[in-house]
């Protein structure tokens, strides 16, 4: 099995349903009767954007960068 990604997920109840986005990639978004239909369909979301084919322009090129966690992340707290 490959290596397992993360993504932060905004979840809440609304009246009877559980609605919720995924912060680190806009567009992913469900609503579902359960929380944990929310959840499943949050993660195909994200999976199905993911296996999306990105087009390179002539001369383009893709890079990552870097930056320090946050200090409200979990990570940075004592």
């Amino acid at each position: 099995m490959g290596e397992i990604m993360k993504f932060r997920a905004m979840i809440k109840k609304s009246d009877t349903w559980w609605i919720g986005w995924l912060v680190d990639l806009p567009g992913v978004n469900a609503q579902e009767k359960t929380r944990e239909e929310l959840l499943e369909s949050l993660k195909i979301g994200a999976e199905d954007l993911l296996s999306t084919a990105v087009p390179f322009e002539a001369e383009a090129q893709m890079t990552t960068i870097e930056i320090p966690a946050p200090e409200w992340t979990l990570e940075n707290r004592g």
